[in-house]
Formats: structure tokens, sequence, C-alpha cells
């Protein structure tokens, strides 16, 4: 427990002032959409700019470029939840029927061992599996927030849970720290959007 405390500490002081502004931004991201308030998406897109860069740093590259893709889907889903289902009623949470997970899931099991492949081979990165299996997996539940579809809470338990992992044994505790803060609101999140697709229904 000493050696732990003592771990964070010294994160803690290396910490960056654009890391910690990160991690605030993307805690609040979260808090945001489980809110389903709209400046999620502004949170999301300025968190998203500085993780880039960090994960490129330490050779993280498909959570890298996962990073850039967040930023594409922080516009896209700023512009969706603007409009709302038809540009006058707000954007309803919704459920995806369960062939289209399958189908999903399958097309990410398949990415995955492509690029997990093409990473392990051509390039020095760490985890290239693993990494590759959460970048694609965090890609289609992003898809799923943006489209305010319920089941993108239980992909984010899964990949969530992984990136924990994978974050301490790079030395990222914070993080990892945060990850395991967003496990622990992702049930708020499923929760309060599973009452409004009740309601809504």
């Amino acid at each position: 427990m000493e050696n732990f405390a003592a771990t964070l500490l010294a994160q803690a002081k290396a910490y960056s002032v654009p890391e910690a502004l990160a991690v605030v931004l993307a805690v609040l991201y979260l808090i945001l959409a489980i809110r389903q308030n709209i400046w999620c998406w502004a949170c999301a897109a300025a968190s998203t700019v500085i993780f880039a860069t960090l994960f490129f740093g330490v050779a993280l590259y498909m959570e890298a470029a996962l990073n850039v893709f967040y930023f594409g889907m922080a516009l896209y889903g700023w512009a969706k939840w603007y409009r709302g289902e038809d540009g006058r009623h707000p954007l309803p949470v919704t459920v995806w029927p369960l062939r289209i997970h399958v189908l999903a899931v399958t097309l990410i099991l398949a990415g995955s061992l492509v690029s997990g492949f093409l990473l392990d081979t051509l390039s020095d990165a760490a985890f290239p599996y693993i990494d590759s299996l959460t970048s694609w997996g965090a890609v289609w539940a992003t898809f799923l927030v943006a489209r305010k579809v319920l089941e993108n809470w239980w992909y984010w338990i899964l990949i969530d849970a992984t990136m924990v992992y994978v974050f301490w044994v790079k030395n990222l505790e914070f993080t990892a720290l945060l990850y395991v803060a967003y496990l622990l609101l992702i049930p708020v999140g499923l929760l309060s959007w599973t009452r409004s697709y009740r309601a809504a229904t």
C-alpha cells in the first residue's frame, strides 16, 4: 500500500497541466453524458486532443488513433444531439436488436485480429491485440453513445476494465484510476438511460 501511495505521489509530481486537464475533461464528459447533456461532446473533443498525444508517446498507437476518431465523433455527437430525432424533438434513448450487436462484435473481433497482426509485425506497439480489441470496441461504443443507444454501457464495462490493466502496466496510474472512475460511473449511466428509455416508451 505504501508503494502504491508513493507511486501515485510520484505521478502527481510528474503530472503535466494538460494531462491533468484531459483527465478532468474526460470525467466531465462521462458525467454530462449520463445526464444526456450536449456539452459532454465539447469536453470529449478537448480531452481527446490531449490524450491522442499522450498515448502516441507511450506506443499505444491504436489508442492514439482512437482519440483522433473520438474527436470526430465528438463533432458528430454534438450535431446528432443538437438536431435531435427529427430536428424538432430531443434524441431519445433507444435499444437496438441483438442481431446488430452480434454483427458488430464479429466485425470488432475480425478487425482486431487484422490490426493486431499488423501492429505486432510492423511496429513496436504495446499490447497490439488488446489495444486493437479495445480500440475497435470503443469505436462502436462511441457511435452508440452518439446515437443514444442504451447498450453502449455494456460495451464500456468490458473496454474500461481492460484499459485499467493496460494503463497501469504502462505506468499511467492516474489514467488507470480515471478508468476505474469510469467503471464506477457506468452503472449510474446505465440506470439513468434505462429510466429515460422506459419513460419514452
